[in-house]
């Protein structure tokens, strides 16, 4: 069973960086800068998942020491908070878009 959950964090850590590689590639090519925000909040999200992903396969891995802790935690806390930034911004640029192209037809 634990060997299963590494396999899954593991894959998780693959898909999390692929995506966060994408939106940071598809945000420095976009020209409007309302899709530039929605990406690099989507970015922010997968990049947090990432590390809250990576804290929780050092848990798995590593036994104990109070060094291993500290990391983890750094790691854990700043993924949470990576998510729950790029969640808030992501509201922030989908609230102003949509206000955008209801201003457009008017």
């Amino acid at each position: 069973m634990v060997l299963f959950i590494k396999y899954l964090l593991f894959i998780l850590l693959v898909i999390f960086v692929i995506g966060a590689a994408v939106y940071s590639l598809s945000s420095r090519r976009a020209l409007n800068p309302q899709d530039k925000g929605l990406k690099r909040s989507v970015m922010n999200v997968m990049l947090g998942a990432m590390l809250v992903t990576l804290s929780l396969i050092s848990m798995f891995l590593f036994r104990g020491s109070t060094v291993n802790i500290i990391v983890e935690a750094a790691f854990l806390l700043i993924g949470v908070f990576n998510i729950f930034s790029g969640i808030r911004s992501y509201s922030y640029y989908s609230r102003s878009r949509s206000q955008e192209q209801h201003q457009s037809k008017a």
